[in-house]
């Protein structure tokens, strides 16, 4: 396996900073559970030496135009797609994932955000705001300051540069804590910015536990944090930056419902619920985890399905002909494994897969569950691992009533050849990011973001640019200033 070690564990002022102080950090291939890499956790000295060099870059960079920004990121997003292979294997040791999903999913992505918000960088201008005799208001959009980006180890890369995009383009430097799980990406994300010239201390990567992030958010220099982890996870990083009236964005957990009517296309909604369900073997935030099939197609559809299941290839990341790879850890695949016994458990069917497979690694055949109700830990959890539950609706009423019956609301997804009724139930889910006729789709040009638990504002898209600024409005009169005495 080739030398996966980074030059060291952090990245700060634009430069490799390592402490071997902090505590050790383990990178393991999920593939085989062998440690490809050693890194280690920020130590005091090495936060505050992150948070210091933010903070000194920050008003220069803030002084450049948005032009002179965006010229930056976007050749960023050139290098990126430029070393789309290399990075993509990185990935796939960081994370498991398949390289016939990293190549597609994964630094392109990263490379699409950079792009789209260097683009956008020139065109962040106030408004003039006319007034009575002559008076005026221009408005100005400021940066925030230093942004702590606290990222999830299921799409490290994409992850990071969803969140440095904006903040960049707005004028905000970051120091950015990937998950433990996954350190090795934001690292090279980290050189490529400085190789497209961002100056020192834009953009800065410390790793670390919770404590580290902690630590960090605490930190008086940092104006805002944006988070991508679990419900709870998001709960205390949300009160601890609301503690000290700073910005935050979290995006977090859900449990999404698929909602499959008898006049959908059968192809397309399985090919939906398979995407929705065992991409990233079931590791990604939004899946449609709850698959409501009508019970006209129900029967149809278990069995294409469950044929279709017979067509994935669970083997080595590596081969580009992989289609399934492993769970990220043994933590990951041990709550998965739990799941699928509560299901059995309380009475689901478990119509395919769902074992642990007799291999060095992580890895677990995906699971189809079949008669799964409403009140089932299947149904109701995160589970954040390929299980698949399939539920059965009669009504459009009924079908809309159990998909909201939930904490959860960060994606919903609806299949018929009815657009009316798409139109209509895409309208009555409660939900951040709802699709007609597919799923899990996450264009930059296109607001992602949860509602209910799932999470508070909005990445990607010109909505994304409020949350990393702050609008300033400036008074002008060009009359007498009177006063009562």
């Amino acid at each position: 396996m080739q030398d996966l070690q980074p030059k060291a564990s952090h990245y700060i002022d634009g430069a490799y900073h390592e402490d071997t102080g902090g505590n050790p950090i383990p990178v393991i291939y999920p593939a085989t559970g062998a440690e490809i890499a050693r890194l280690h956790a920020a130590t005091d000295a090495v936060i505050d030496r992150a948070l210091a060099a933010a903070s000194a870059a920050q008003p220069a960079w803030a002084a450049l135009t948005g032009t002179m920004r965006g010229r930056i990121l976007r050749r960023a997003a050139d290098i990126l797609r430029d070393r789309n292979h290399e990075m993509s294997v990185l990935e796939t040791h960081d994370t498991g994932k398949p390289l016939s999903e990293t190549l597609v999913a994964d630094a392109t992505s990263a490379a699409d955000a950079l792009e789209y918000f260097g683009g956008l960088a020139g065109s962040l201008t106030g408004e003039h705001i006319p007034l009575a005799d002559g008076d005026f208001v221009y408005t100005r959009r400021e940066a925030l300051g230093v942004v702590l980006g606290i990222g999830a180890w299921n799409y490290p890369t994409q992850i990071a540069a969803w969140k440095a995009a904006p903040a960049l383009a707005c004028g905000n430097t970051m120091v950015m804590k990937p998950s433990e799980t996954t350190p090795l990406c934001t690292l090279k994300l980290a050189e490529i910015l400085t190789e497209a010239g961002a100056p020192p201390g834009v953009f800065n990567v410390v790793q670390g536990y919770g404590a580290q992030a902690a630590k960090l958010l605490d930190d008086p220099r940092v104006a805002k944090v944006s988070l991508t982890g679990s419900v709870p996870t998001g709960r205390k990083v949300y009160a601890a930056a609301a503690a000290q009236l700073k910005h935050a964005t979290m995006e977090l957990g859900g449990k999404s419902p698929l909602v499959i009517f008898d006049d959908a296309d059968l192809d397309n909604a399985v090919s939906a619920a398979i995407n929705a369900n065992f991409y990233s073997t079931g590791q990604i935030c939004s899946n449609g985890t709850r698959v409501f099939v009508q019970k006209g197609l129900r029967k149809k559809f278990l069995k294409s399905l469950a044929r279709r299941m017979k067509d994935a290839v669970i083997g080595d990341p590596l081969d580009e002909a992989t289609t399934i790879g492993p769970m990220v850890s043994q933590r990951q695949l041990d709550i998965v494994l739990d799941y699928i016994e509560q299901g059995k458990v309380e009475g689901a069917t478990l119509v395919a897969g769902g074992a642990r497979l007799d291999r060095p690694g992580f890895w677990i055949a995906p699971a189809l569950f079949a008669d799964v109700t409403d009140d089932m830990a299947i149904a109701r959890e995160e589970i954040f691992g390929p299980v698949m539950s399939v539920l059965e609706f009669t009504t459009e009423e009924e079908a809309i009533r159990r998909a909201n019956a939930t904490e959860f609301g960060l994606a919903a997804g609806v299949f018929t050849s009815d657009l009316v009724r798409g139109h209509r139930i895409a309208a009555a889910f409660q939900a951040g990011t709802t699709y007609i006729n597919a799923y899990n789709l996450t264009p930059v040009e296109a607001p992602f973001g949860g509602s209910k638990a799932s999470g508070v504002g909005r990445e990607n898209s010109r909505a994304a640019i409020a949350h990393y600024s702050q609008v300033k409005s400036v008074y002008v009169s060009l009359n007498k200033t009177e006063a009562p005495f």
